[in-house]
C-alpha cells in the first residue's frame, strides 16, 4: 500500500501534467484544486525538487513546474523518492535489502518465492508507467464516458 504521501505527489505531478509543458502552478492552486494540506504538500514538492521531479520559478509567474517531460518521470521512480523501497517484503528489496530474521533460506522460501513475482509485476508496471501515460489513460475514459 502507498503512503498518504506517496497519492498526494503523485496526484500534485499529475496536476502539473495537465497544466502543460513549461506551466507552473502556485502550491495554494495545486493545493486547493487537489485538496492536499498546503503545509504537507511543500515538504512533498521540496523533496521532489531535491531529487530532480519538479523546479520552482520565483515571481509574479511563479509557482512549480515539471522539470523534465511527463513521459520521462514514471510512477515507479515517484514511490521511491516518497516511499522508498517498493517491496512487501525486505528480502526483495532492491535498494534496501534485509535478509528476514524468521527466513532459513531464501531459495527455499515459499512466501518469498510467490512475492517475487509479485513484486517484479508491480514493478514492471510502475516503472514503465508515466504521468504523461496516467493522464492520456485518464483523458480516454473521459472521453468514452462523454460520448
Amino acid at each position: 500500500m502507498i503512503s498518504q504521501k506517496a497519492r498526494y505527489a503523485l496526484r500534485a505531478l499529475v496536476a502539473l501534467t495537465r497544466a502543460g509543458e513549461g506551466e507552473s502552478l502556485m502550491i495554494s492552486e495545486i493545493a486547493a484544486d487537489q485538496d492536499i494540506p498546503k503545509k504537507f504538500l511543500e515538504q512533498i514538492l521540496l523533496e521532489l525538487k531535491r531529487n530532480g521531479i519538479v523546479m520552482s520559478k520565483r515571481g509574479k509567474s511563479g509557482g512549480y513546474l515539471l522539470l523534465k517531460a511527463p513521459g520521462q518521470t514514471s510512477f515507479g521512480e515517484v514511490l521511491r523518492i516518497i516511499d522508498g523501497p517498493i517491496a512487501p517484503l525486505p528480502c526483495l528489496s532492491k535498494i534496501a535489502y534485509r535478509r528476514c530474521i524468521d527466513c532459513k533460506s531464501e531459495a527455499d522460501c515459499e512466501i518469498r518465492h510467490v512475492f517475487s513475482k509479485v513484486t517484479d509485476a508491480t514493478r514492471a508496471v510502475l516503472d514503465r508507467t508515466t504521468l504523461a501515460d496516467a493522464v492520456s489513460e485518464m483523458d480516454v475514459l473521459d472521453r468514452a464516458v462523454s460520448a
